[in-house]
């Protein structure tokens, strides 16, 4: 009894949080950004050319793709690309990135 009750105030208190709370650090994930994606995906993700803007989305979706990605799974025709740019990132690193363009805004 004493368990169950610890284990819903638990997931009580940490559906209190925001998604940005526990999802990452922003500033690192610009920094990350700035190294590789900037490349493909333009200033604050805000797309060029056949590279799809990818900022302004919530960082589940951003965190999601970023995994399957990394999981080698194809989800659109520049995967093969994707796969090569995910492979190395880690959980921290796809929290950071995620966090950074759900927010990230081209001036």
């Amino acid at each position: 009894m004493i368990i169950k009750l610890a284990t819903g105030l638990l997931f009580s208190f940490l559906l209190g949080f925001s998604e940005d709370v526990l999802s990452g650090d922003k500033e690192a994930g610009e920094a990350r950004y700035n190294e590789t994606c900037i490349n493909c995906h333009g200033p604050a993700g805000k797309g060029v050319a056949s590279y799809p803007k990818i900022s302004g989305k919530e960082v589940s979706y951003t965190k999601l793709k970023l995994e399957t990605y990394r999981d080698g799974v194809k989800i659109g025709p520049n995967s093969s690309l994707m796969f090569m740019m995910a492979k190395p990132l880690t959980d921290e690193e796809i929290a950071n990135l995620a966090a950074y363009l759900k927010d990230a805004r081209y001036e």
